[in-house]
Formats: structure tokens, sequence, C-alpha cells
């Protein structure tokens, strides 16, 4: 079964203000920011989490998993409104980033973009690719 999607499209602030949901998403490379968030599990999870609530999102649970020493870190925050994943290699100095939330009851399109921006900012990427998805 195909994957159909409404539309990928680079990222832009207004967007569709009418649509259920925006998806953010970021393929960061070659990364200069703290290397700490690369390889510590707990660190980059309180990062995350005390940005979530920065940008007035809801958290719902956690799960961040350190791949050995030296390794990256893979982390999922579940929002009240969807959820936010971060992956980091380390060894490519590159992370991905995806948030995602709904706008079902509220429109929380700034919100999202204030986390992802956030989140872009932490690493420091002088080779970023961002993507917006428009979920209806």
């Amino acid at each position: 079964m195909a994957l159909s999607l409404k539309k990928i499209i680079p990222i832009d602030a207004a967007g569709d203000a009418k649509a259920l949901g925006l998806h953010l998403m970021g393929d960061l490379h070659q990364c200069q920011g703290d290397r700490r968030y690369f390889l510590d599990a707990e660190l980059l999870r309180s990062h995350c989490l005390e940005l979530v609530q920065i940008a007035g999102l809801t958290v719902v649970g956690d799960y961040f998993h350190q791949f050995g020493e030296g390794g990256g870190v893979t982390g999922v925050v579940v929002l009240a409104e969807s959820h936010l994943s971060v992956h980091t290699w380390p060894e490519k100095d590159a992370v991905t980033i995806d948030v995602y939330v709904c706008n079902y009851s509220n429109n929380n399109r700034v919100k999202a973009r204030r986390l992802f921006d956030d989140l872009v900012g932490t690493f420091g990427s002088a080779q970023p690719r961002f993507f917006t998805v428009d979920r209806t």
C-alpha cells in the first residue's frame, strides 16, 4: 500500500492554519552544538522536556535510549498534542528531529514551531534540511 501525503513543502511559518496537524521534520548535518546532547540520553531528555514546557505543550510520557558508550541517542516525548522525536548520530555529526502536533481543539502551530526551532538551535547545524507536512 502506497503512502499518500497531501503535500510536502519546505517549512514556512504561516502554513494552513485550518489543518488538523502540523508535522515539522529536520535533517541536521555538520552539527557543531554541545556534543553532550549527542551522547547523553538523560541530558537530552531533560533538555527536550524543558523545551516542551517552554513551548507550552503537554508531556504525557517519554523514553530515551543510549546506544552504548560513544553511541547516539534516540528519544521520544509523547505529547497530549502528539509527539517529538530526536535521533543523534555523533559519529556523523548528524541529528534528525520530528515534531508533530494536532490542532483539534487548539491551534498549536506556533508552539510546534517554537519547540522545533529551539531543538534545531541546540545542535547548531551548518547544513540543515527542513520539511513540513500539513496533516488534514
